[in-house]
């Protein structure tokens, strides 16, 4: 079933939406929500928490993109979960890898809990990288947004670690300089 059709469902509240949307979707939110928790029961909890939440949300919002709109969803969920479990605690993981190696780049001083600044932060990163080789952008949206090892990553595109770890590392300072460029560093 297309997107439009259970976005349409959705909005009848037809509860087929739900199993339409897990029938094309549920692999894609368990691997957001997995490379996050790294727990089975856990990522599963979220998957049916994201289909919830995107119940409650449909309507008003009607969605663009599905998939963007649930993987944002399931990696929102999923980060919530992860900071409560790790709350005080210094995790040793892949997802606490890759927050670490994105500090390097994001503004320290801005108040992220400001809904105006995150949403023009999150403009001007897509700007970045839409202006990235198609490749790079790839690559760097498996590391950040779907929180993906470097190994699962070589593994994908058929490249070695350390060629990734390099395409990451080159990808960050040419964030960081556009984030200069735009004016958040002083």
């Amino acid at each position: 079933m297309d997107d439009s059709a259970i976005i349409e469902l959705f909005l009848q509240r037809d509860n087929r939406a739900i199993s339409e949307t897990a029938e094309k979707y549920g692999a894609y939110c368990f691997k957001i929500s997995h490379n996050i928790l790294k727990d089975f029961s856990d990522s599963e909890e979220n998957v049916n928490d994201t289909y919830y939440k995107a119940w409650n949300s449909i309507p008003p919002v009607r969605p663009k993109i599905m998939s963007a709109y649930l993987g944002r969803i399931a990696r929102n969920l999923a980060l919530n979960k992860y900071k409560a479990r790790y709350a005080g605690k210094r995790a040793g993981d892949e997802f606490a890898a890759s927050l670490s190696e994105l500090e390097l780049c994001t503004p320290s001083s801005m108040n992220l809990e400001e809904e105006a600044q995150i949403n023009e932060l999150g403009r001007i990163i897509s700007q970045f990288l839409h202006e990235q080789k198609p490749e790079i952008r790839t690559v760097f949206v498996c590391r950040y947004f779907n929180c993906e090892s470097v190994e699962d990553i070589a593994k994908k595109f058929g490249f070695s670690q350390s060629k990734v770890k390099s395409m990451l590392m080159r990808t960050r300072m040419k964030l960081r300089l556009h984030l200069e460029k735009e004016g958040y560093y002083e």
